[in-house]
């Protein structure tokens, strides 16, 4: 299989794209993993809401969904956590 080069001005070479994740990436993931989450709750709504007309029971479910995904990223905005630089 050809690897196909990449961007000229990129400072990641071909053996980084192929790596596995780090623990430190790996621990990002997984405290943003409630936010991952509720995005996709918000995506699951709005694509039941594409073939139908929207009612007012979907409104609702649709700014419960907007309003979580909100709160969920407060939330994640205001933690103190300590910042690893990853790839360092």
């Amino acid at each position: 299989m050809k690897i196909l080069p990449l961007h000229p001005l990129s400072d990641i070479d071909a053996s980084e794209q192929d790596r596995e994740p780090t623990d430190a990436e790996l621990d990002v993931i997984d405290a943003e993993m409630p936010l991952i989450r509720a995005e996709v709750e918000e995506l699951d709504v709005r694509i039941s809401l594409m073939d139908r007309p929207v009612t007012e029971l979907d409104a609702r479910r649709l700014r419960r969904a907007r309003r979580k995904v909100l709160a969920t990223r407060r939330e994640l905005t205001n933690q103190t956590r300590t910042v690893t630089e990853v790839g360092a």
